[in-house]
């Protein structure tokens, strides 16, 4: 061939290539094989999900302080957020007209201390003359009267200076409770009494944080049926999670302690109390955040959320049937913060998905699971004969 090729011509030569080139252009083309894609089974399986609900955080005693006796404030013995200890004094409000009414039913009782041992020795006195047939029956009966009468008079003026003392020791206001002081709206010199427009303090007891939150009837409804009953849902629920008002989660987790047995009729919410442990100091009455509750869910079909995509607000996979991939649309919930997705409807378990890279899938396109490349393996003894020869 090579010794016919040099005889021709160079015309001859050329038509010949030309001939060839033709050929090449006209042979067809060599299919490739289906793109290999990450791909998982969906199969049951048990998952927590969580339920997030607005709370607002109260202290475990929140204690309006409101004197009992009016007068003047001559001292404050706190400061807003100081931490106080059941007794301790908050406040102090004139006490000078008090100790002046105190040492005038204290001689009010002396006197009627002395009216009684007159009215008892003139009762006495009779006695005997009425024995005598001195006096009449008239005149012992009119001084057992004024004796019982000076012992009526001492009780009341005891319990006077009960009151006057009572009065006086009211002048100091004290804290009821182990807790923290809030604001303090007034200040010394101001008139106090008993009917203010808003109390002297608040004293919350911090130690312990009640959180507040509502569902609605379904919610509640989920729940009762998940445990079996109200007294189990606050017997086995696990601890829930507080997202405070910066988003971070609080260190410490609670417990649901009470759910109301009434279902607000304005609302149609029922409300649910939960307690957090505040060694720390960091939650505050009049708070706000969002509680996490926990829901174990079982036998459900999790996937990734790179499985699927979105086109017009609708969620989608692509399943593989018979080599190809075949969209299907999906309702999902969202768990795990979102990395993945439970499937609510569209799938079922034994089905075939791709896992990654759907985003450059089409409809119908052919597609196989990725496996392994075992070039490295392969590579990896040749090195080491090499090295052996060399």
């Amino acid at each position: 061939m090579s010794k016919m090729l040099s005889k021709m011509k160079p015309a001859g030569l050329l038509a010949v290539c030309c001939l060839a080139a033709a050929g090449c252009q006209e042979a067809p083309t060599v299919q490739t094989g289906a793109a290999e894609y990450e791909m998982i089974t969906v199969e049951p399986t048990d998952r927590t999900l969580s339920s997030t609900y607005s709370a607002t955080i109260r202290g475990r005693q929140d204690i309006d302080i409101y004197p009992q006796v009016g007068g003047t404030l001559t001292q404050v013995c706190v400061t807003e957020g100081q931490r106080v200890k059941k007794g301790q004094s908050l406040f102090i409000i004139d006490q000078v007209p008090y100790q002046a009414a105190l040492q005038t039913a204290t001689a009010n009782v002396k006197a009627a201390e002395a009216a009684l041992a007159t009215a008892r020795l003139t009762y006495e006195s009779r006695q005997e003359l009425y024995r005598q047939n001195v006096v009449s029956e008239f005149d012992l009966n009119t001084a057992k009267n004024s004796l019982l009468a000076a012992e009526a008079q001492l009780a009341q003026a005891k319990a006077q200076e009960v009151n006057a003392r009572n009065n006086l020791s009211y002048t100091v206001v004290k804290s009821p409770s182990d807790g923290v002081v809030g604001t303090l709206p007034y200040r010394v010199g101001a008139l106090v009494g008993a009917n203010l427009p808003q109390p002297l303090t608040t004293v919350s007891d911090n130690s312990n944080m009640y959180v507040y939150f509502s569902m609605n009837e379904s919610q509640l409804l989920n729940l009762i049926r998940q445990y079996g009953s109200k007294d189990a849902v606050l017997k086995q629920m696990l601890p829930i999670d507080l997202i405070l008002s910066d988003r971070s989660q609080y260190a410490q987790k609670g417990k649901i302690e009470t759910i109301s047995g009434v279902i607000d009729r304005s609302t149609g919410t029922v409300s649910l109390r939960a307690v957090f442990p505040n060694e720390n100091g960091l939650l505050h009455s009049g708070g706000t955040g969002n509680v996490v509750l926990p829901v174990e869910k079982s036998g459900a079909l999790v996937i990734p959320q790179s499985a699927t995509f979105e086109i017009q607000d609708k969620r989608f996979v692509y399943k593989a049937v018979d080599g190809k991939a075949v969209s299907v649309p999906v309702q999902v919930t969202r768990v795990n913060g979102g990395k993945e997705f439970i499937v609510d409807e569209g799938l079922a378990a034994g089905d075939v998905i791709v896992a990654e890279g759907v985003g450059l899938l089409r409809e119908g396109m052919p597609v196989a699971p990725k496996t392994a490349s075992a070039a490295p393996a392969d590579q990896a003894p040749a090195a080491d004969n090499q090295t052996k020869e060399d």
